[in-house]
């Protein structure tokens, strides 16, 4: 049905509508068809109405009337009809009941519609259109009642019904009607008055309102021949079709503020252009529109009798002013030569994207091409790499050996321009799952010398080739490439070859080459696959590969490696460390400190990050470790000496007196109780009196201030250190009466001065302490004060505490006096003992009891 010469790939496909509608057809007229997602519902021009599957086959067949079926409409279910015919009837009734509205009228009814939910109980309604457009409305009686929406306009020729909206076109009188009435400028106000202007109305069934008119551009085609289309979009947007002219409405809202008397709803027309040829059917597809032409007859196609009446279906992308066309296509539909405008009508199926071309003598089907289709379309003009690379997109109803036929002629010609690679990498979208043909292509390349080529893309999943071809490639690639050999390995799982033959090709390359590092890697990768944990092991310690850990850990070789903890601490003394400490339960403590006793460097760094992780897990080593730290890591041995609680301390001391550790045997005497062998260490060896100062400051020990004191009397620098530094722990006047007269001491102007500063830093020390203990007493008590003089509720479960009696009188109207203290005691006034000592002053004797004494209350109730 399409234009063979076209090089531009079609967007359409067709195919004719057969079967049963062929044989219909033979005898009979097509007069109008609707679409239904499940079924088609076909008239004709004998009045008769057929059901048909979407193959064409007739399902059901209805005997109507004796002249041409105007209308058929079908609600969204799907399981009530409405029809329409010239003579007059209407029948709307139910599919698989024949109950409904059945009614004869004396006038031609052009068309019909259904409410989309007419199934359902409260849509029960449908429109008429002849010479009015007349609703019909189902009662509670079950009786059928009837509204004028629209006369006087002329006939109603088209009716689309969309959720609450009713679209529909009224033809006036002919042209020469209009012409006659014009000259007569009487008939002229009548027209206006009456409103004869040919259009499209929108109504609201919802609020029962007309919307608009969008009214026809070019009045001097003849409505009849050239006949409205009307189809909607979606809930709010009609397309209007008519002569050549396409217009797009939007039905929306309006502002309350604007509304007046104004309908409730209005139109805006978003685009609006003239076309080509004449319009006979309108659909929308997507955001596009597909549009069915009548090409009239012209002098410039007198010649060409087969394009010169054809139809056009074309795809164009409306814009606001104009369109674009993205595709047309002329169908070559039978007796189109006798065919008008008003002959064609264009369906659509809104689930499926089919669009259906109905003109009297046949039924053309058109659907949106896929894939497949694009890929039939690039065989047929012979573009046989782009057929391929669409085919490695979709293969699904292309014929296999089709594709693998023009697949392998592409491979042929990529081997003789010398493309291997991509000769290659097209055998795995073109060959598929044909084992034959792969190792067909696989001797090819190997006779071509090409094998690496095609390594890379043998079938390697649940379909695989024969294991020697794998072999084959795996002993081509040792010959002559070893790192390409190693990537195969690695790639390709092992149960593609014989592992064992492999191994033994290996270790006979070997021979040749024992230090060849890729050999041995990917011998230890074979002997992982083939279980043999232990060779590989002792490859990958050989060659301190990084993956022997990954290797123990994966497959749990802690018992093969006790005896090559030294080999693993060699390798990666961080890794092996952290290793070991991490499976304690699988390697001991013990046996890693028995295997690394002849090497204490090793021991060390593997006891002290022990000690890091837990100080008592390796206490019974801490006595070798005082010599191990001492030996290869002096800074952390004290921190060690610090941290442990079971380091013997004789041994320590004994170690680090023996390698003249002066810091370390200082921490252990003080830590022993001998502080002023310690601070003599610090004094004669070190010299450091800030040291000696820090360290009496720590002990805090008034003898070791004196020795301090002592030793540095006689030494200037010393007594400098101790004016600046002693002044908040000893009386500097001390140090001062017993420095010697006329020594000289440096500095001692400041350290004078900053002993004063000292101390007049403890006297601002003190005030402030005073002020704020002041301020915060004052800030206490008026607090206090506040809270004793908030009120105190006394009600009826009181009591007072001296007679018990409820504090309340039960007759509140005589007087009474009732004394409540801050200490939330109560006491009738009458039952208070005397006033104290202090005149006008009352106590709480409770209180009062509690801090005098016992038996003071009962004494002072007694008085």
């Amino acid at each position: 049905t399409q234009e063979e010469d076209s090089e531009e790939e079609p967007k359409l496909k067709y195919e004719r509508l057969s079967n049963g509608v062929t044989e219909i057809l033979q005898k009979d007229a097509a007069s109008c068809m609707t679409v239904h997602d499940k079924f088609l519902a076909l008239g004709t021009h004998f009045g008769k109405v057929f059901l048909l599957d979407i193959q064409g086959n007739v399902t059901q067949k209805f005997e109507i009337s004796s002249v041409k079926i105007n209308q058929i409409s079908l609600d969204e279910s799907g399981e009530h009809v409405g029809i329409c015919s010239e003579d007059g009837k209407v029948q709307v009734f139910g599919l698989y009941t024949r109950e409904g509205f059945h009614e004869n009228f004396d006038c031609p009814i052009k068309v019909v519609a259904l409410h989309p939910q007419f199934t359902r109980s409260n849509y029960k309604q449908f429109v008429t259109g002849g010479n009015k457009l007349l609703l019909y409305e189902r009662n509670w009686l079950n009786r059928w009642k009837t509204s004028v929406l629209h006369e006087g306009e002329g006939s109603i020729s088209n009716i689309q019904w969309r959720a609450n909206l009713i679209a529909w076109a009224n033809n006036v009188v002919s042209d020469q009607t209009q012409i006659r009435f014009l000259k007569n400028v009487i008939f002229h106000v009548k027209l206006l008055k009456f409103g004869f202007f040919q259009g499209v109305k929108i109504y609201d069934i919802g609020t029962k309102q007309r919307i608009t008119n969008v009214l026809r551009d070019n009045v001097s085609l003849r409505p009849d021949m050239y006949p409205c289309s009307l189809c909607w979009k979606d809930n709010a947007t009609l397309i209007v079709g008519w002569g050549t002219s396409i217009k797009i409405c939007v039905v929306k809202e309006r502002n309350p503020t604007e509304m007046r008397d104004l309908p409730s709803r209005y139109v805006e027309i978003v685009s609006a252009f003239e076309t080509e040829f004449f319009i006979s059917g309108l659909a929308p597809l997507a955001d596009q529109l597909v549009t069915l032409y009548f090409v009239k007859e012209n002098s410039d196609h007198m010649q060409d009798e087969e394009f010169r009446s054809r139809p056009r279906l074309d795809i164009i992308q409306p814009l606001p002013e104009s369109c674009e066309e993205i595709s047309s296509d002329a169908l070559t539909v039978r007796n189109f030569q006798d065919n008008e405008c008003r002959d064609y009508r264009l369906e659509h199926s809104e689930g499926e994207s089919l669009f259906y071309i109905i003109s009297p003598k046949d039924i053309v089907v058109a659907k949106e091409r896929d894939q497949d289709d694009h890929i039939d379309w690039l065989l047929e003009k012979k573009k046989y790499e782009e057929a391929l690379m669409a085919a490695e997109i979709s293969f699904k109803n292309i014929k296999r050996h089709d594709v693998q036929k023009i697949g392998m002629e592409y491979i042929n010609h990529l081997v003789e321009k010398g493309d291997y690679d991509s000769a290659a990498r097209k055998c795995q979208k073109v060959l598929g799952k044909n084992m034959e043909l792969w190792e067909n292509e696989v001797y090819r390349f190997k006779t071509i010398g090409q094998l690496k080529a095609i390594s890379q893309y043998l079938p390697r999943g649940d379909l695989r080739l024969r294991p020697a071809i794998y072999e084959m490639i795996l002993h081509e690639f040792l010959k002559t490439d070893y790192e390409g050999f190693a990537t195969l390995i690695r790639e390709w799982p092992g149960e593609l070859y014989n592992n064992m033959a492999i191994v033994q090709a290996v270790t006979d390359h070997l021979e040749r080459d024992p230090t060849n590092r890729t050999l041995l890697t990917t011998l230890a990768e074979l002997y992982t696959y083939d279980q043999r944990y232990d060779r590989a092991l002792e490859i990958y310690l050989r060659l301190r590969h990084k993956d022997v850990y990954q290797l123990i850990h994966k497959h749990n070789l802690f018992a093969s490696i006790e005896d090559k903890i030294v080999l693993l601490m060699d390798f990666d003394k961080e890794k092996a460390v952290d290793m070991l400490l991490d499976n304690e339960d699988k390697i001991s403590t013990d046996r890693v400190v028995e295997e690394l006793a002849d090497r204490p460097e090793l021991l060390h760094v593997y006891l002290h990050k022990l000690f890091k992780r837990d100080h008592h897990k390796g206490q019974k080593y801490h006595e070798r470790q005082i010599g191990l730290y001492a030996e290869y890591d002096r800074p952390n041995l004290l921190p060690f000496l610090r941290d442990s609680t079971h380091c013997p301390l004789e041994k320590a001391l004994e170690v680090c007196q023996q390698r003249n550790f002066v810091e370390e045997t200082v921490f252990l005497l003080s830590r022993m109780g001998n502080c002023r062998r310690a601070l003599q260490m610090i004094m004669e060896e070190l010299a450091d009196v800030d040291k000696a100062i820090e360290f009496a400051k720590e002990q805090d020990d008034a003898e070791l201030w004196e020795d301090l004191i002592s030793y540095s009397i006689d030494k200037p620098p010393f007594i400098t250190g101790l004016l600046n530094n002693i002044g908040t722990h000893v009386d500097p006047i001390l140090l001062i009466h017993r420095i010697k007269e006329g020594m000289e001491i440096p500095n001692l102007r400041d350290s004078l001065v900053k002993i004063l500063q000292d101390y007049n830093l403890q006297i601002l020390l003190r005030e402030g302490c005073k002020k704020i203990l002041v301020a915060d007493s004052l800030s206490l008590l008026q607090k206090m004060h506040r809270t004793q003089m908030r009120g105190v509720r006394v009600d009826e479960e009181n009591i007072c505490e001296s007679c018990h009696a409820t504090i309340l009188p039960s007759d509140m109207a005589k007087p009474f006096g009732v004394v409540v203290f801050h200490c939330r005691h109560m006491f009738h006034k009458e039952c208070l003992p005397s006033s104290g000592a202090i005149p006008g002053v009352q106590f709480c004797n409770i209180c009062s009891a509690k801090r005098r004494g016992p038996g003071s209350g009962i004494l002072e109730m007694k008085k």
